[in-house]
């Protein structure tokens, strides 16, 4: 990467290599990875952000804004400089043109790579000396990835993230969703890294999801230079320069911070004077006496004309998470946001980028008494939408992680990104685990397809970074009037979602499983092994017998086949492939102190045993117990968690089941189990039948998409084969936690012998 005093003709130059790398990078007359990736691509769509990154001992001067030193400092440290430099490389080139997007495309985005691996930067082990990106680059890794049928990696945030105090970087406050520079993270590995790794990804047939973060960043140089109100930078945000005679209106900010979280009657105060427009719809990540609403304010900073100023700032997740204003007259934030995605796609070479909180756009001042327009928002959609197509535009994909309605999810997909993460049956599946009654998941699945969600463009994962969300706002907020039949009760929406909350919080939290932990009112900080853990009663799913580990891998296994076995991109972590439980709070008590429970479910993991020694991650994260060990010891293991899966996906890839659709959730006469009828791309009727319990039964399925007469077998069992019946019915035994990949024949057409009926 380049330092602060690279010459700026050299850096603005995209045909010439940072001098750092110069010694490692290719000769002239090698092809490059954009060369061999998007051969269309004209060379000159390659360009360099300037990527600068602190010096080892910081200048003598004052970190002051009255210090021209410092604030040009900052400027060169900015990702709004930097975005501005990307742009002036692309603009006006013909590789802009090559490609359609204006609309989203996600069964070309899915055909593309189907089953991901979502990885975390702070939890994955390492070899002795080596990063993070150079681990997941390695050539073992993806001959494993492609035994199993992974087809992509999603890294993770990997850029600098946290914020600048005077000349100093501050650690990031959200696992590094505070981004604050298009400039790798050291800690995470370096450029020549990031290309190694998309070039060992193409070369198993696979690509490179990196992200971005459209709705916040940290308090980074572009913060900063916004306090000082210098040029464009507070356009970039939602903030509010609070004149000094009304200063007696904000909290103190104590000592050792830079802001302060105003509490409710703050906000109604500085509402009514009109500075800010006051109560957002929900408070995400409420913690009182952390976080009470989503405004902060700062402490006084001087301007570059020796002003102080005090702002009041938005943001929807922690207060080091300044959200971004995607309507201000500079454009500054939009300038911010696709710079910085096109830097990961043309500069680094990903195939895709997710959006992170993006479904925050937008905020619009209400009637009187009612909270702020900022959930579902049309300013939302409109800036998906600049984006999905500029990543279009450019040969990329997108997809959102959007927890809101699945109105607002249908709106969004319609011209922004090309997928969106399932949020729509991820706490239904898990209700139906710890329930064994699959009533709430089935609804969810219909209420989808009513709505006109195509699961294609979904990503259904197991477990992530984040906890399992469980706020259902589909149900809490804008359906919340509406009545829906469950179990033979009739709920309002905002009832039904209470009690599915409770349930799983009665049935996978204290005192059931001490073990995972309430994250703020969002979810559960726990692991997929840690919830199958809690639902066989397992006191401590880290001390669990050999036997307990089958039990715990067979409902793995179950969850695996849901999320698999349907149209869309199937997703799953490295905590799920290790079969992680989750840590002991003390663990990581530091992490957690202020209610960010999350870090308990994001233990270490050695995918490839690369570290058998390590306690801990590069990062310092400490090392979870592992259910089902490494990746090769598991593939050598016909019975291991990572075989088994490699089989059904490979059944989903024969099939396919992941470009196909829904046709039908089968109102099974079990409880237990959940049945599904889906088109395949090969242009068959495939059922998905699964025992969400843990005893064997026999399911009658029955539907209109069933022939009389086609044959029936289960490709992931050849044992079992049956014709259906006149009734359009098949009986399918299923064991405990079993699930079946049914593929129906076409009848057999009569001979030319045959008798004629009637």
């Amino acid at each position: 990467m380049t330092d602060s005093g690279q010459d700026a003709a050299a850096l603005a130059d995209p045909q010439i290599q940072d001098s750092t790398e110069s010694d490692e990078s290719p000769t002239a007359t090698e092809i490059s990875f954009d060369e061999h990736f998007y051969p269309a691509r004209p060379r000159a769509l390659g360009p360099r952000a300037r990527l600068n990154h602190l010096s080892e001992a910081p200048p003598p001067f004052a970190a002051d804004a009255r210090n021209h030193a410092y604030v040009e400092w900052l400027e060169n440290m900015s990702m709004l400089g930097d975005a501005n430099n990307v742009a002036r490389q692309l603009s006006g080139q013909a590789g802009m043109w090559l490609n359609p997007y204006a609309y989203p495309n996600p069964r070309s985005a899915v055909d593309r790579a189907s089953v991901w691996f979502t990885a975390y930067p702070l939890s994955l082990i390492s070899a002795p000396g080596q990063s993070y990106l150079a681990a997941l680059g390695e050539e073992g890794l993806w001959t494993a990835f492609e035994q199993i049928g992974v087809e992509a990696v999603h890294i993770g945030p990997v850029k600098r993230a946290g914020g600048i105090s005077g000349w100093d970087y501050t650690a990031s406050v959200d696992g590094h969703f505070d981004r604050i520079s298009m400039a790798l993270d050291p800690l995470f590995g370096t450029e020549k890294d990031f290309r190694v790794m998309c070039a060992e990804a193409l070369a198993h047939d696979g690509v490179i999801i990196d992200d971005i973060v459209p709705g916040h960043t940290g308090k980074g140089a572009d913060f900063r230079l916004a306090e000082m109100n210098h040029k464009d930078y507070p356009g970039i945000y939602h903030m509010v320069d609070i004149p000094e005679e009304d200063w007696h209106l904000l909290p103190d900010v104590p000592p050792g911070q830079d802001s302060v979280n105003i509490d409710q009657a703050t906000e109604k105060a500085l509402q009514e004077t009109g500075y800010i427009i006051g109560q957002m719809q929900r408070v995400i990540f409420y913690e009182p006496g952390v976080k009470e609403t989503n405004w902060s304010a700062t402490r006084a900073v001087r301007d570059t004309t020796g002003k102080f100023r005090r702002w009041v700032y938005l943001h929807y997740f922690k207060s080091g998470q300044p959200s971004i204003n995607w309507l201000d007259p500079t454009c500054s934030g939009m300038r911010l946001v696709l710079g910085d995605a096109m830097h990961s796609l043309v500069d680094l070479g990903s195939a895709g980028l997710r959006l992170d909180a993006n479904g925050f756009l937008g905020v619009e001042k209400s009637a009187e008494e009612q909270p702020a327009w900022s959930e579902g928002h049309p300013l939302s959609q409109a800036a998906n939408q600049l984006i999905g197509s500029m990543v279009r535009k450019v040969g990329g994909f997108t997809f959102q992680e959007l927890n809101l309605t699945m109105d607002d999810i249908k709106a969004t997909s319609k011209d922004g990104p090309d997928l969106s993460y399932d949020f729509v049956t991820r706490p239904a599946y898990h209700h139906a685990f710890v329930t064994g009654d699959t009533g709430f998941l089935r609804l969810t699945l219909r209420e989808a397809m009513k709505i006109g969600i195509d699961q294609a463009s979904l990503v259904h994962a197991l477990q992530n970074h984040d906890e399992m969300t469980y706020e259902l706002v589909h149900f809490a907020t804008k359906h919340k009037d509406e009545t829906y039949t469950l179990g033979g009760r009739e709920f309002l929406g905002s009832d039904l979602a209470e009690h599915i909350r409770q349930t799983l919080r009665d049935k996978i939290t204290e005192p059931a499983a001490s073990y995972n932990l309430v994250f703020t009112q969002n979810g559960i900080a726990c692991t997929t092994a840690s919830i199958i853990a809690a639902t066989q009663g397992l006191a401590d799913p880290a001390a669990a017998t050999d036997e307990q580990v089958e039990q715990i891998r067979r409902g793995h296994l179950l969850l695996a086949m849901f999320n698999a076995l349907q149209p869309g991109v199937f997703a799953l972590s490295g905590w799920d492939l290790a079969g992680n439980v989750t840590l002991d709070p003390a663990q990581v008590q530091s992490l957690i102190r202020e209610g960010d429970t999350r870090w308990i479910h994001r233990g270490a993991h050695d995918l490839m045993g690369a570290n058998p020694a390590a306690t801990a991650s590069t990062s310092g994260m400490p090392k979870a117990r592992s259910l089902y060990g490494s990746l090769p010891d598991q593939l050598a293991d016909p019975a291991s968690f990572a075989r088994q899966l490699g089989r059904v996906l490979a059944v989903r890839k024969q099939l396919g089941i992941a470009t196909g659709a829904l046709l039908e959730v089968i109102e099974a006469a079990d409880p237990e189990v959940l049945a599904m009828v889906n088109w395949t791309a090969s242009g068959l009727i495939q059922l998905t039948v699964l025992n969400f319990s843990g005893t064997d039964l026999v399911a009658e399925i029955a539907s209109d998409h069933l022939e009389p007469g086609c044959a029936v077998v289960d490709g992931l069992d050849e044992s079992y084969r049956a014709v259906v019946d006149a009734d359009r019915h098949l009986s399918v035994p299923l064991a405990a936690y079993q699930g079946r990949a049914l593929v129906v024949e076409p009848a057999a057409a009569p001979s030319e012998s045959a008798p004629v009926s009637g």
